[in-house]
């Protein structure tokens, strides 16, 4: 028992449930299952797409994110059907309160993912055993299927939890490392995006073994500190712990500034927010964040001062993202009168790789239109467990504020509590 829960290291989870809405659909309708099944935003519309399909249909080529009418071409006997967001939200709750019969400690991710640290876990039998009865109770109570990663840290974890799909269960230790992890192709690390891995391609790392064993001045030259993060992933460090908490208490990124002179002056108005949003972009840039909520904070001539915000449909993290939406609150807000001072923060963090796009029929609906991006975007989702859509407007249109990811989120911070107080 003792070589599975060392001393001095941790022992931690990920948790992956395979195909979730396809498969969720199946446990609710078993006729479905070892179906090509595809759900897609508006499956009556040509410009509907694809939420995510089943392991029969992907097997034909579909695609999370494909033009509907491109995966039916693949796969012409696919059955497709809309989104039961409320179905999803019951089965993942249902999913978690599995997981915290093992430990407190999981952290959700998204709704079909999270992270378990079972270090204090040895009464309950081995990691591969303790992931055998998790697998095999989530298919028992809710028919649905799951991939697990035992590993060291969070990223061999994930790493691991996507070696094998579906109904996985993969050890991944650090003396496996040279074995399992450093053949695959560079662009198949979770973390490294397209770009980064065009970037790497480039110098010659072609491989996550060329990126562990690459200079660290030449990577942090061409990818900024981020260069030193990928490359202590690629040889297995990561110190990241699993945080229940993490879930809601994101902090908040924020930069303010007292103006030389109270002013009514747009031109010098609209300058100040653009800087301060560069500000704030450039900080969510080193700490590797995105932000789900942009909040203005305007100090009038008389100290009277308000705060305005706005929850976003998407995370962002681009300057251009960010001033759109403080300017929004701006000319929603400001009463006219001379300002004193003026302050933009991104608030509801997360990190870049566990962000996670909220996947509601209003936004893959409104997202259709970008249909150059769909294999782009294909890929990132293949290479993230996740779909980071981002908007192309200029501008940012009025969007429903309720986010489906973030309702599930805020639900298992509330029953965390309930837990908590009761316990």
């Amino acid at each position: 028992m003792s070589k599975w829960y060392p001393k001095k290291g941790r022992v931690i989870f990920h948790v992956d449930m395979n195909s979730f809405y396809a498969s969720v659909e199946m446990a609710y309708n078993p006729e479905l299952k070892g179906k090509p099944l595809a759900i897609a935003g508006n499956p009556e519309e040509r410009k509907g797409i694809v939420v995510t399909a089943s392991y029969e249909a992907r097997d034909k080529g579909v695609k999370t994110t494909m033009p509907l009418w491109q995966a039916r071409r693949l796969c012409p006997n696919m059955i497709v059907m809309r989104p039961n967001f409320e179905r999803y939200r019951k089965a993942s709750r249902e999913m978690f309160s599995i997981l915290s019969q093992v430990t407190p400690l999981v952290q959700p991710v998204s709704i079909d993912e999270g992270y378990m640290d079972i270090t204090d876990c040895a009464d309950q039998g081995t990691p591969p055993e303790i992931a055998k009865w998790i697998q095999d109770s989530v298919m028992e109570q809710l028919e649905l299927p799951c991939s697990i990663g035992i590993a060291p840290n969070k990223f061999l974890a994930k790493m691991a939890s996507d070696m094998k799909k579906p109904m996985g269960i993969t050890v991944l230790r650090k003396r496996d490392i040279p074995s399992k992890l450093w053949p695959m192709p560079v662009r198949e690390m979770y973390g490294v995006g397209e770009k980064t891995a065009e970037k790497l391609n480039a110098s010659h790392i072609e491989t996550i073994e060329d990126l562990a064993k690459a200079d660290v001045y030449a990577l942090k030259a061409k990818l900024g500190i981020n260069g030193e993060r990928l490359q202590n992933r690629a040889n297995g460090i990561d110190d990241r712990l699993v945080d229940p908490d993490a879930v809601s208490e994101f902090k908040s990124i924020g930069n303010s500034q007292t103006l030389p002179h109270d002013t009514t002056d747009d031109n010098e108005i609209t300058k100040l927010l653009r800087q301060l949003s560069q500000k704030v972009a450039d900080r969510m840039e080193n700490k590797e964040v995105v932000s789900r909520n942009i909040q203005l904070m305007i100090r009038y001539h008389d100290r009277k001062t308000i705060t305005r915000s706005k929850q976003l449909p998407e995370y962002i993290s681009k300057v251009e993202e960010i001033y759109q939406y403080a300017m929004k609150l701006w000319e929603d807000h400001w009463n006219g009168e001379p300002i004193r001072l003026m302050g933009v923060t991104a608030q509801d963090l997360s990190e870049k790789q566990d962000a996670t796009m909220q996947l509601d029929l209003f936004t893959y609906e409104h997202e259709a239109k970008n249909e150059k991006l769909y294999s782009a975007i294909g890929e990132l989702t293949d290479k993230y467990g996740t779909n980071p859509f981002k908007k192309l407007k200029d501008k940012p249109k009025a969007t429903p504020t309720t986010s489906f990811q973030k309702d599930f989120l805020d639900d298992f911070k509330k029953i965390n509590r309930t837990d908590k107080g009761t316990n």
